[in-house]
Protein backbone atom coordinates (compact mmCIF):
# COMPACT_ATOMS: atom_id res chain seq x y z
CA UNK A 1 0.00 0.00 0.00
CA UNK A 2 1.38 3.01 -1.11
CA UNK A 3 0.85 6.07 1.62
CA UNK A 4 2.67 9.38 1.80
CA UNK A 5 3.22 11.83 4.66
CA UNK A 6 2.85 15.19 3.45
CA UNK A 7 4.10 18.19 5.34
CA UNK A 8 3.50 22.05 4.83
CA UNK A 9 5.31 23.85 1.95
CA UNK A 10 5.47 27.26 2.02
CA UNK A 11 6.80 28.06 -1.28
CA UNK A 12 8.28 25.86 -4.14
CA UNK A 13 10.94 26.95 -6.36
CA UNK A 14 13.44 25.63 -8.88
CA UNK A 15 13.47 23.40 -11.75
CA UNK A 16 11.88 20.12 -12.73
CA UNK A 17 11.69 18.12 -15.99
CA UNK A 18 8.33 16.64 -17.39
CA UNK A 19 7.84 13.28 -18.21
CA UNK A 20 7.00 11.45 -21.74
CA UNK A 21 3.19 11.43 -22.09
CA UNK A 22 1.40 8.47 -20.60
CA UNK A 23 -1.24 8.80 -23.02
CA UNK A 24 0.57 9.21 -25.26
CA UNK A 25 3.22 6.34 -24.84
CA UNK A 26 0.37 3.84 -24.71
CA UNK A 27 -1.41 3.66 -27.51
CA UNK A 28 2.18 3.91 -29.16
CA UNK A 29 3.37 1.07 -27.65
CA UNK A 30 0.05 -0.98 -28.67
CA UNK A 31 0.73 0.09 -32.00
CA UNK A 32 4.22 -2.20 -32.38
CA UNK A 33 1.77 -4.39 -32.61
CA UNK A 34 1.05 -3.64 -36.53
CA UNK A 35 4.32 -4.50 -37.42
CA UNK A 36 6.63 -7.52 -37.12
CA UNK A 37 9.31 -4.99 -37.35
CA UNK A 38 10.52 -3.77 -34.07
CA UNK A 39 9.37 -0.62 -32.75
CA UNK A 40 11.48 1.62 -30.09
CA UNK A 41 9.66 4.58 -28.14
CA UNK A 42 12.48 6.76 -26.64
CA UNK A 43 11.97 7.74 -22.68
CA UNK A 44 9.18 5.49 -21.46
CA UNK A 45 7.71 6.40 -18.18
CA UNK A 46 8.13 3.79 -15.43
CA UNK A 47 4.97 3.86 -14.12
CA UNK A 48 2.41 0.93 -13.52
CA UNK A 49 0.07 1.96 -15.99
CA UNK A 50 3.04 0.90 -18.99
CA UNK A 51 4.72 -1.79 -17.07
CA UNK A 52 0.62 -3.37 -17.06
CA UNK A 53 0.72 -2.63 -21.24
CA UNK A 54 3.78 -4.14 -21.56
CA UNK A 55 3.04 -7.41 -19.86
CA UNK A 56 0.08 -7.38 -22.11
CA UNK A 57 1.97 -6.60 -24.91
CA UNK A 58 4.23 -9.88 -24.06
CA UNK A 59 0.85 -11.90 -23.88
CA UNK A 60 0.09 -11.01 -27.48
CA UNK A 61 3.01 -12.71 -28.70
CA UNK A 62 5.06 -9.42 -28.64
CA UNK A 63 9.24 -9.47 -27.74
CA UNK A 64 9.28 -6.28 -25.06
CA UNK A 65 12.65 -5.40 -24.26
CA UNK A 66 13.61 -2.53 -21.68
CA UNK A 67 16.70 -0.63 -22.25
CA UNK A 68 17.60 2.65 -19.98
CA UNK A 69 14.04 4.29 -20.26
CA UNK A 70 13.80 3.02 -23.91
CA UNK A 71 11.51 -0.16 -24.89
CA UNK A 72 11.37 -2.46 -27.94
CA UNK A 73 8.17 -3.77 -28.94
CA UNK A 74 8.66 -6.64 -31.70
CA UNK A 75 5.46 -8.40 -32.95
CA UNK A 76 6.62 -11.31 -35.60
CA UNK A 77 3.00 -12.71 -34.53
CA UNK A 78 0.29 -11.49 -32.74
CA UNK A 79 -2.32 -13.28 -30.97
CA UNK A 80 -5.24 -12.92 -28.73
CA UNK A 81 -3.95 -12.43 -24.80
CA UNK A 82 -4.83 -15.08 -22.89
CA UNK A 83 -4.21 -13.29 -19.25
CA UNK A 84 -7.15 -11.12 -18.34
CA UNK A 85 -6.28 -10.25 -14.72
CA UNK A 86 -4.26 -7.27 -16.47
CA UNK A 87 -6.76 -6.50 -19.38
CA UNK A 88 -9.76 -5.80 -16.21
CA UNK A 89 -6.92 -3.44 -14.24
CA UNK A 90 -5.61 -1.15 -17.26
CA UNK A 91 -8.40 0.95 -19.29
CA UNK A 92 -5.85 1.78 -22.86
CA UNK A 93 -5.87 -2.65 -22.64
CA UNK A 94 -8.56 -2.02 -25.91
CA UNK A 95 -6.05 -0.46 -27.93
CA UNK A 96 -4.86 -3.73 -28.70
CA UNK A 97 -8.21 -4.79 -30.04
CA UNK A 98 -8.07 -2.82 -33.05
CA UNK A 99 -3.80 -3.54 -33.90
CA UNK A 100 -4.65 -7.53 -33.55
CA UNK A 101 -7.69 -7.48 -35.81
CA UNK A 102 -5.66 -5.46 -38.15
CA UNK A 103 -2.68 -7.31 -38.25
CA UNK A 104 -4.07 -11.20 -37.89
CA UNK A 105 -7.78 -10.98 -39.26
CA UNK A 106 -8.93 -12.03 -35.54
CA UNK A 107 -8.91 -10.64 -31.95
CA UNK A 108 -10.97 -11.97 -28.83
CA UNK A 109 -9.94 -9.21 -25.97
CA UNK A 110 -11.93 -9.34 -22.14
CA UNK A 111 -13.67 -5.96 -21.26
CA UNK A 112 -10.90 -3.48 -19.73
CA UNK A 113 -11.05 -1.64 -16.29
CA UNK A 114 -9.52 1.38 -14.81
CA UNK A 115 -10.42 4.44 -12.88
CA UNK A 116 -14.02 4.76 -11.78
CA UNK A 117 -14.22 8.10 -12.72
CA UNK A 118 -17.60 6.99 -14.76
CA UNK A 119 -19.06 5.52 -17.17
CA UNK A 120 -16.22 4.86 -20.52
CA UNK A 121 -18.32 2.03 -22.81
CA UNK A 122 -15.96 0.71 -25.72
CA UNK A 123 -19.51 0.63 -28.09
CA UNK A 124 -17.77 3.60 -30.50
CA UNK A 125 -14.46 0.77 -30.75
CA UNK A 126 -16.79 -1.74 -31.07
CA UNK A 127 -19.02 -0.20 -33.72
CA UNK A 128 -16.51 1.52 -35.79
CA UNK A 129 -14.79 -1.89 -35.94
CA UNK A 130 -17.72 -3.30 -37.51
CA UNK A 131 -18.22 -0.26 -40.13
CA UNK A 132 -14.58 -1.59 -41.04
CA UNK A 133 -16.18 -5.04 -41.22
CA UNK A 134 -15.47 -7.03 -38.52
CA UNK A 135 -18.11 -9.66 -37.11
CA UNK A 136 -18.88 -9.21 -33.22
CA UNK A 137 -19.45 -12.05 -30.82
CA UNK A 138 -19.72 -11.53 -27.05
CA UNK A 139 -18.26 -14.20 -25.16
CA UNK A 140 -18.75 -14.00 -21.69
CA UNK A 141 -17.25 -10.67 -20.87
CA UNK A 142 -15.16 -10.78 -23.78
CA UNK A 143 -15.50 -9.74 -27.35
CA UNK A 144 -14.45 -11.67 -30.53
CA UNK A 145 -14.00 -9.79 -33.45
CA UNK A 146 -13.07 -11.53 -36.82
CA UNK A 147 -12.98 -10.55 -40.82
CA UNK A 148 -10.85 -8.75 -42.98
CA UNK A 149 -11.05 -4.79 -42.46
CA UNK A 150 -12.12 -2.88 -45.57
CA UNK A 151 -12.02 1.14 -45.52
CA UNK A 152 -15.08 3.29 -44.67
CA UNK A 153 -16.45 6.61 -43.29
CA UNK A 154 -17.23 6.17 -39.73
CA UNK A 155 -19.24 9.01 -37.54
CA UNK A 156 -18.23 8.94 -33.88
CA UNK A 157 -21.13 9.93 -31.62
CA UNK A 158 -18.80 11.64 -29.01
CA UNK A 159 -15.12 12.42 -29.83
CA UNK A 160 -13.40 9.07 -28.00
CA UNK A 161 -9.89 9.51 -27.93
CA UNK A 162 -9.21 5.71 -27.60
CA UNK A 163 -11.87 4.97 -30.04
CA UNK A 164 -10.36 7.39 -32.07
CA UNK A 165 -7.00 5.93 -31.52
CA UNK A 166 -8.19 2.41 -31.68
CA UNK A 167 -9.56 3.37 -35.37
CA UNK A 168 -6.54 4.83 -36.44
CA UNK A 169 -4.61 1.90 -36.16
CA UNK A 170 -6.76 -0.52 -37.09
CA UNK A 171 -7.72 1.61 -40.26
CA UNK A 172 -3.47 1.85 -41.03
CA UNK A 173 -4.15 -1.82 -42.21
CA UNK A 174 -7.18 -1.97 -43.96
CA UNK A 175 -8.01 -2.12 -47.75
CA UNK A 176 -8.88 1.53 -48.87
CA UNK A 177 -9.71 4.61 -47.29
CA UNK A 178 -11.39 5.51 -43.81
CA UNK A 179 -12.32 8.81 -42.61
CA UNK A 180 -13.15 8.99 -39.34
CA UNK A 181 -15.67 12.10 -38.35
CA UNK A 182 -15.84 13.88 -35.20
CA UNK A 183 -12.75 12.38 -34.00
CA UNK A 184 -10.91 13.48 -31.41
CA UNK A 185 -8.37 16.16 -31.50
CA UNK A 186 -6.00 15.36 -27.94
CA UNK A 187 -2.13 16.07 -28.87
CA UNK A 188 -2.20 12.34 -28.20
CA UNK A 189 -3.82 11.65 -31.06
CA UNK A 190 -1.60 13.98 -33.47
CA UNK A 191 1.53 11.82 -31.85
CA UNK A 192 0.07 8.51 -32.34
CA UNK A 193 -1.07 9.60 -35.89
CA UNK A 194 2.88 11.16 -36.48
CA UNK A 195 4.30 7.63 -35.07
CA UNK A 196 2.06 5.82 -37.43
CA UNK A 197 3.10 7.90 -40.70
CA UNK A 198 6.56 7.42 -39.23
CA UNK A 199 5.84 3.94 -39.92
CA UNK A 200 4.50 3.80 -43.18
CA UNK A 201 1.22 4.81 -42.67
CA UNK A 202 -0.79 7.47 -44.72
CA UNK A 203 -2.62 9.08 -42.52
CA UNK A 204 -3.77 12.76 -42.41
CA UNK A 205 -6.04 15.57 -40.75
CA UNK A 206 -5.03 14.42 -37.10
CA UNK A 207 -5.87 17.51 -34.75
CA UNK A 208 -8.57 17.75 -36.55
CA UNK A 209 -12.42 16.96 -36.65
CA UNK A 210 -11.88 14.95 -39.61
CA UNK A 211 -8.72 12.28 -40.12
CA UNK A 212 -8.35 10.04 -43.33
CA UNK A 213 -6.43 6.82 -44.04
CA UNK A 214 -5.30 5.53 -46.63
CA UNK A 215 -4.56 1.43 -45.93
CA UNK A 216 -1.23 0.35 -46.96
CA UNK A 217 -0.65 -3.33 -46.54
CA UNK A 218 2.38 -3.42 -44.27
CA UNK A 219 3.98 -1.07 -41.87
CA UNK A 220 7.61 -0.79 -40.52
CA UNK A 221 9.26 0.10 -37.69
CA UNK A 222 10.86 2.70 -36.82
CA UNK A 223 12.56 4.97 -33.34
CA UNK A 224 9.87 7.61 -31.78
CA UNK A 225 9.93 9.99 -29.21
CA UNK A 226 6.54 11.16 -27.56
CA UNK A 227 5.45 14.10 -26.64
CA UNK A 228 5.98 15.67 -23.25
CA UNK A 229 2.85 14.72 -20.78
CA UNK A 230 0.74 17.61 -20.48
CA UNK A 231 -1.27 16.39 -17.29
CA UNK A 232 2.09 16.14 -15.11
CA UNK A 233 3.04 19.76 -16.47
CA UNK A 234 -0.21 20.89 -15.91
CA UNK A 235 -0.24 19.42 -12.03
CA UNK A 236 3.41 20.50 -11.47
CA UNK A 237 1.82 24.34 -12.31
CA UNK A 238 -0.77 24.41 -9.66
CA UNK A 239 1.63 22.93 -7.13
CA UNK A 240 3.79 26.40 -7.88
CA UNK A 241 0.53 28.09 -8.08
CA UNK A 242 -1.30 27.09 -4.75
CA UNK A 243 2.28 27.78 -2.86
CA UNK A 244 3.49 30.98 -3.93
CA UNK A 245 6.17 29.09 -6.53
CA UNK A 246 8.57 30.14 -8.79
CA UNK A 247 9.65 26.92 -10.97
CA UNK A 248 10.33 25.99 -14.13
CA UNK A 249 8.78 22.75 -15.96
CA UNK A 250 11.36 21.93 -18.32
CA UNK A 251 9.90 20.42 -21.70
CA UNK A 252 5.93 21.54 -21.03
CA UNK A 253 4.66 22.71 -24.18
CA UNK A 254 2.53 25.52 -23.68
CA UNK A 255 0.59 24.77 -26.90
CA UNK A 256 -1.00 21.49 -25.55
CA UNK A 257 -1.83 23.85 -21.98
CA UNK A 258 -3.66 26.63 -23.69
CA UNK A 259 -6.60 26.55 -21.73
CA UNK A 260 -5.00 25.56 -18.44
CA UNK A 261 -2.66 28.54 -18.63
CA UNK A 262 -5.62 31.10 -19.45
CA UNK A 263 -6.96 29.92 -16.22
CA UNK A 264 -3.87 29.89 -14.07
CA UNK A 265 -3.56 33.46 -15.37
CA UNK A 266 -6.82 34.32 -14.07
CA UNK A 267 -5.98 33.61 -10.55
CA UNK A 268 -3.29 35.95 -10.88
CA UNK A 269 -0.33 33.77 -11.40
CA UNK A 270 2.77 35.13 -13.36
CA UNK A 271 3.13 32.46 -17.20
CA UNK A 272 6.18 32.86 -19.08
CA UNK A 273 6.60 30.09 -22.03
CA UNK A 274 10.53 29.35 -22.74
CA UNK A 275 11.98 28.09 -25.67
CA UNK A 276 12.69 25.44 -22.27
CA UNK A 277 9.86 25.05 -20.83
CA UNK A 278 7.15 27.01 -19.20
CA UNK A 279 7.94 29.15 -16.06
CA UNK A 280 5.43 30.40 -12.90
CA UNK A 281 5.33 32.95 -10.83
CA UNK A 282 3.28 34.25 -7.59
CA UNK A 283 0.37 32.46 -6.30
CA UNK A 284 -3.14 31.71 -7.02
CA UNK A 285 -5.81 34.81 -5.32
CA UNK A 286 -8.70 35.46 -8.10
CA UNK A 287 -11.57 32.62 -8.11
CA UNK A 288 -12.86 31.16 -11.40
CA UNK A 289 -14.71 29.35 -13.31
CA UNK A 290 -13.95 26.39 -16.05
CA UNK A 291 -15.83 23.63 -17.51
CA UNK A 292 -14.51 20.49 -18.70
CA UNK A 293 -14.96 19.63 -22.53
CA UNK A 294 -12.81 17.78 -25.15
CA UNK A 295 -9.49 19.24 -26.17
CA UNK A 296 -8.96 22.36 -26.90
CA UNK A 297 -11.24 22.60 -24.23
CA UNK A 298 -9.93 22.59 -20.26
CA UNK A 299 -9.36 18.97 -19.71
CA UNK A 300 -11.01 16.77 -17.33
CA UNK A 301 -7.30 14.91 -15.99
CA UNK A 302 -7.14 18.82 -14.54
CA UNK A 303 -10.60 19.40 -12.80
CA UNK A 304 -9.11 17.93 -9.45
CA UNK A 305 -5.72 19.78 -9.24
CA UNK A 306 -7.55 23.31 -10.23
CA UNK A 307 -10.23 22.48 -7.88
CA UNK A 308 -7.29 22.78 -5.32
CA UNK A 309 -6.06 25.64 -6.55
CA UNK A 310 -9.64 27.09 -6.04
CA UNK A 311 -9.08 26.08 -2.49
CA UNK A 312 -6.69 29.21 -2.23
CA UNK A 313 -8.62 31.99 -4.04
CA UNK A 314 -10.53 34.47 -1.99
CA UNK A 315 -13.91 33.95 -3.09
CA UNK A 316 -15.95 31.30 -4.53
CA UNK A 317 -14.64 29.55 -7.81
CA UNK A 318 -16.88 27.03 -9.75
CA UNK A 319 -15.75 24.04 -11.56
CA UNK A 320 -18.16 22.40 -13.27
CA UNK A 321 -17.68 18.79 -15.05
CA UNK A 322 -19.45 17.44 -18.60
CA UNK A 323 -16.83 14.55 -19.20
CA UNK A 324 -16.88 12.23 -16.38
CA UNK A 325 -20.11 11.72 -13.77
CA UNK A 326 -18.27 10.82 -11.09
CA UNK A 327 -15.19 12.87 -11.22
CA UNK A 328 -15.79 14.54 -7.78
CA UNK A 329 -14.51 11.47 -5.48
CA UNK A 330 -12.16 14.00 -4.26
CA UNK A 331 -14.04 16.58 -3.22
CA UNK A 332 -15.24 14.37 0.23
CA UNK A 333 -11.13 13.65 1.12
CA UNK A 334 -10.31 17.31 0.43
CA UNK A 335 -13.39 17.94 3.28
CA UNK A 336 -11.21 15.84 5.90
CA UNK A 337 -8.88 18.69 5.66
CA UNK A 338 -11.75 21.64 6.20
CA UNK A 339 -12.20 22.59 2.25
CA UNK A 340 -15.56 24.41 1.27
CA UNK A 341 -16.45 22.72 -1.62
CA UNK A 342 -20.47 21.53 -2.63
CA UNK A 343 -21.23 19.61 -5.33
CA UNK A 344 -24.12 20.39 -7.23
CA UNK A 345 -25.55 18.60 -10.25
CA UNK A 346 -21.81 18.13 -11.67
CA UNK A 347 -20.78 21.65 -10.42
CA UNK A 348 -18.13 22.15 -7.37
CA UNK A 349 -18.78 25.35 -5.69
CA UNK A 350 -15.82 25.92 -3.72
CA UNK A 351 -15.02 28.46 -1.03
CA UNK A 352 -11.27 29.71 -0.89
CA UNK A 353 -9.46 31.14 1.17
CA UNK A 354 -10.52 28.91 4.59
CA UNK A 355 -7.17 27.31 6.22
CA UNK A 356 -6.58 23.72 5.68
CA UNK A 357 -5.66 21.31 8.54
CA UNK A 358 -3.87 18.36 8.26
CA UNK A 359 -5.90 14.88 8.19
CA UNK A 360 -6.32 11.62 6.73
CA UNK A 361 -7.27 10.99 3.07
CA UNK A 362 -7.57 8.00 0.46
CA UNK A 363 -6.83 8.30 -3.14
CA UNK A 364 -9.89 7.38 -5.05
CA UNK A 365 -8.30 7.51 -8.37
CA UNK A 366 -5.56 8.58 -10.60
CA UNK A 367 -5.98 12.70 -10.67
CA UNK A 368 -7.58 12.82 -7.77
CA UNK A 369 -4.88 11.43 -5.69
CA UNK A 370 -2.69 13.92 -7.11
CA UNK A 371 -4.59 16.79 -6.45
CA UNK A 372 -4.64 15.47 -2.61
CA UNK A 373 -0.83 15.60 -2.46
CA UNK A 374 -1.27 18.93 -3.57
CA UNK A 375 -3.86 19.70 -0.87
CA UNK A 376 -1.58 18.12 1.90
CA UNK A 377 1.00 20.38 0.93
CA UNK A 378 -0.86 23.71 1.95
CA UNK A 379 -2.30 22.21 4.77
CA UNK A 380 -1.03 23.27 7.72
CA UNK A 381 0.65 20.39 10.22
CA UNK A 382 0.60 17.20 8.40
CA UNK A 383 -1.00 15.22 6.18
CA UNK A 384 -1.39 11.43 4.98
CA UNK A 385 -2.11 10.74 1.92
CA UNK A 386 -3.39 6.48 1.07
CA UNK A 387 -3.49 4.71 -2.08
CA UNK A 388 -3.87 1.41 -1.54
CA UNK A 389 -4.48 0.96 -5.33
CA UNK A 390 -1.09 2.97 -6.60
CA UNK A 391 -3.31 5.22 -8.73
CA UNK A 392 -0.76 8.08 -8.26
CA UNK A 393 1.80 6.23 -9.44
CA UNK A 394 -0.37 4.58 -12.14
CA UNK A 395 -0.40 7.76 -14.39
CA UNK A 396 2.84 9.87 -12.68
CA UNK A 397 6.31 9.16 -12.43
CA UNK A 398 8.30 10.04 -9.57
CA UNK A 399 5.87 12.73 -8.86
CA UNK A 400 6.28 12.99 -5.12
CA UNK A 401 10.25 12.96 -5.88
CA UNK A 402 9.92 15.77 -8.34
CA UNK A 403 7.84 17.82 -6.49
CA UNK A 404 10.47 17.29 -3.54
CA UNK A 405 12.69 18.28 -6.34
CA UNK A 406 11.24 21.88 -6.49
CA UNK A 407 10.67 22.12 -2.53
CA UNK A 408 7.81 19.91 -1.20
CA UNK A 409 8.32 17.94 1.81
CA UNK A 410 6.76 14.72 0.83
CA UNK A 411 7.67 11.52 2.35
CA UNK A 412 6.72 7.71 1.27
CA UNK A 413 6.22 5.39 4.01
CA UNK A 414 5.48 2.28 4.30
CA UNK A 415 4.15 1.52 8.13
CA UNK A 416 0.83 3.86 8.13
CA UNK A 417 -2.13 1.49 8.98
CA UNK A 418 -4.72 1.20 6.57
Amino acid sequence: MATYLIRHTPRLSGEVEVSTAKNAVLPILAAGLLTEDPLIIKDVPRITDVDMLLQILRDCGAEVVRSGSDVSVCALQTQSPNHEENIRKLRASILILGPILARSGSACVGLPGGCAIGQRPIDLHVKGLQALGAQVHPIGGKMQLSGRLTGTRIYLDLPSVGATENLMMAATLAEGKTTLENAAKEPEIVDLANCLNQMGAKITGAGTGTVTIIGVERLHGTVYHPIPDRVEAGTLLCAAAITEGSILVRGACAEHLRSLLFKLTETGVGIKETQVGIRITGSAVSPFELRTLAYPGFPTDMQAPMTVVALKCHGTSMLHETVFENRFMHVGELARLGAHIRVENNVALVEGGHVLRGGVMRSTDLRAGASMMLAGMIAQGESILQDPAGHIERGYQNLPEKLRLIGADIERIEDYPS
